[in-house]
């Protein structure tokens, strides 16, 4: 608790970078917001629409339109609290809620971020088999070994950016190719407005919902957006920040309605309308045929690999930056709890791939699970965003409030209904 007294105290006391905002000073805020949209692109998120696509339809396209409007909100809301307060979502909690409370919550987001780890890392696994023949459960070891010595070494940085750059490529083809499918764009737009629950379908709703309103990358937007650590004390960086970050923020995860739509829809437009029922990741490699032919199986594997690469390293930082925060630190990877945590998130999550049969149903359930704890880490967000004592003249106004409890008590219903779909 004392140690991030300190820190603020620290930001407080700093000569902080004062920004010009100029001309394409802009170009400088734009950079959380992709990375949070990495995940809309990730190997649960594939599984979770294909399967979507491929068993209902255009009809659940209405959870992308939501779970979209949802994130934009969060996202921005949390990264509001990075920016008015210089603590990622992990460190407020500890410091401003009681002490059972925030190991509670904090301790559901960790076993969170394993749970999105095992999605990556099974993602990047089945691509090595597919490139590579090398059995899944030792191309997951060779994932995590990769992964946590990028992460350690620090040396992730260097390859980041080509990384997100070629797996956006990839997701816009998808985009493309939407334009060239077979669609019914009469089905696709009701899908897009009209809210349907199919028999059955409770369990992919909510793996669609996991997939995009991903709880580890509400704790990783904060902290990535409050570790530039601008003057706090200026409201007028302060004001051009909020407005910067909205920005990157809406733009960011419009992109990514925009794939997770395109793979629906692509997904109903041959798998769905031929009646094949999809099992598993690399049938999804068809949907790329009609753009790259016969190289389209090497691609996508490429592009599944790289994006289990991508996704991995931001959900072991988001575990790492959750168990720091628990301890009052920021992430820090040369700090123990920060190694720890990225640690637990890496590691737990390859044990239980090592005792996973179906990996298609394990990465379905994965982003199953990250819904369950959503409501949560969201209830949790409100408090502190809406408490003046943490977040001062910045916090949050009523109908912003009455808005994101709204998303709460959604997120909660559709949790009831998975629950209650167990015992029918």
């Amino acid at each position: 608790m004392l140690g991030i007294k300190n820190f603020i105290q620290d930001l407080r006391n700093k000569q902080h970078h004062k920004p010009v905002f100029g001309g394409l000073e802009i170009i400088k805020y734009i950079g959380p917001g992709l990375l949070v949209t990495v995940g809309f692109i990730d190997p649960g998120n594939w599984a979770s629409n294909i399967a979507a696509g491929s068993s209902y339809g255009y009809l659940l396209l209405w959870m992308i339109t939501l779970s979209t409007v949802m994130l934009i909100l969060l996202q921005h809301n949390v990264a509001h609290l990075g920016i008015a307060t210089g603590l990622c979502l992990s460190e407020a909690a500890t410091l401003y809620t009681p002490k059972y409370v925030s190991r509670v919550i904090l301790s559901s987001a960790v076993l969170a971020s394993v749970s999105t780890s095992l999605a990556e890392i099974l993602g990047g696994a089945i691509a090595i088999e597919m490139l590579f023949h090398v059995p899944m459960k030792i191309g997951a070891v060779i994932v995590v070994v990769i992964v946590g010595a990028l992460l350690f070494t620090n040396s992730y940085r260097r390859i980041e950016k080509y990384i997100i750059g070629f797996v956006s490529i990839i997701g816009l083809s998808f985009i493309y190719e939407m334009f060239i499918a077979d669609v019914q764009w009469g089905q696709a737009a009701s899908g897009w407005i009209t809210p349907t629950i199919p028999d059955g379908s409770i369990l992919i709703i909510m793996s669609v919902l996991g997939a995009v309103v991903m709880p580890h990358n509400l704790f990783l937007h904060s902290e990535i957006i409050q570790s530039r650590q601008w003057n706090l004390e200026d409201d007028k960086v302060i004001k051009k920040q909020l407005d910067y970050e909205f920005f990157d923020t809406f733009f960011s995860m419009i992109v990514g309605w925009a794939i997770n739509s395109a793979m629906i829809i692509l997904a109903a437009a041959t798998f769905f309308k031929s009646g094949i029922p999809v099992s598993e990741l690399p049938q999804a490699k068809t949907l790329l045929e009609p753009l790259l032919g016969k190289y389209a199986s090497l691609i996508f594997a490429a592009a599944l690999l790289f994006a289990g690469f991508a996704s991995t390293i931001t959900s072991g930082m988001a575990g790492g930056s959750i168990l720091a925060g628990m301890f009052g630190e920021p992430y820090d990877i040369k700090d123990n709890h920060s190694k720890l945590g990225v640690g637990i998130s890496l590691v737990a999550a390859l044990v239980i791939i090592l005792f996973i049969s179906d990996p298609f149903m394990g990465l379905i359930i994965s982003q199953m699970v990250l819904s369950i704890q959503l409501p949560f880490t969201i209830f949790l967000q409100i408090y502190l965003t809406s408490s003046r004592k943490v977040m001062g003249k910045y916090s949050n106004k009523l109908y912003t409030k009455i808005t994101l409890l709204l998303i709460g008590v959604i997120v909660t219903y559709l949790n009831i209904l998975l629950f209650k779909s167990f015992f029918d």
